[in-house]
């Protein structure tokens, strides 16, 4: 099964590069999850970050307050896309 990440971002605020190296991690991470669905970057305006994997929202930068950090974000979606999927070392870090 293909696995969709969607990231919206502000114009506004210039969060273009910071949603892109979010992309770049998570495809990174999850090449073979994202196989046939990918990352989308959407543009958007009004302050917002926010990361949807397969249409649920796993980070909102107003709900969850500023930016994630990338080992949150990429246990966020792997809990979403391939729960039985181990990070490594991402995972030892746990709290």
């Amino acid at each position: 099964m293909s696995h969709h990440v969607r990231i919206t971002y502000c114009t506004q605020c210039g969060w273009l590069l910071r949603a892109a190296w979010a992309a770049q991690e998570l495809l990174t991470t999850f090449q073979e999850e994202l196989r046939g669905g990918g990352v989308t970057l959407v543009p958007g305006t009004g302050g917002i970050f926010e990361v949807h994997a397969d249409d649920e929202l796993v980070w909102s930068r107003k709900v969850d307050g500023g930016f994630p950090e990338v080992t949150v974000l990429k246990r966020r979606v792997r809990d979403r896309i391939a729960p039985d999927r181990t990070l490594g070392h991402t995972d030892a870090t746990r709290a």
